[in-house]
Order: structure tokens, then sequence, then C-alpha cells
């Protein structure tokens, strides 16, 4: 019974450690110090702008992360809270 434990335990890892090589977030946009960042609305209003309907944002390492859907499908948008350029977008 041990044998088949530490087979399942194995496998479980494997799958733990394969899902978080597959991330796809986007982290380094600024090195600028948080207190120096514009606010997280400004990156939501600059997705709508550009024809996203935007569901929801998040702070992704040096990032603001917006989710958001155009045309029916869903994407990340990554912006730089230092000049809220658009470093990264990856369609799901």
């Amino acid at each position: 019974m041990s044998v088949i434990r530490s087979a399942v335990l194995a496998v479980s890892l494997l799958g733990l450690m394969g899902s978080t090589a597959l991330a796809d977030g986007f982290k380094n946009c600024t090195k600028l110090d948080k207190a120096s960042w514009k606010p997280a609305a400004d990156a939501e209003a600059k997705a709508k702008a550009a024809g996203y309907e935007v569901r929801r944002s998040k702070v992704e390492g040096s990032c603001y992360e917006v989710y958001g859907v155009k045309e029916g499908k869903l994407y990340e948008l990554f912006y730089s809270p230092e000049d809220l350029s658009l470093k990264k977008t990856i369609a799901k």
C-alpha cells in the first residue's frame, strides 16, 4: 500500500510543479517604488478605452494585470504602474 501512496504523491507533486511552470503571468513592469505608482483604476480605464470590457484587475509582481473581454475573447493585459504603458497582452 505504501508504494501506491508514494506513486500517487509523486504524480501529484509533478502535476503541481507542471502547473506552476505553465503559469503565463507577466510580473516585471517597473522598478519604481509602489508609493509612486499611478492608480490601478487608471489601468482599467486604459483597457476600457481600448475597447475591453474589464472584468477585474490585480497587482501581479510589479504590474497591473487587467482581465478584459473583447469580441467575446478573454485577455490578460499587463500595464506598467509607472506610466500605464501596455507591456504584454495574453489571449486566453
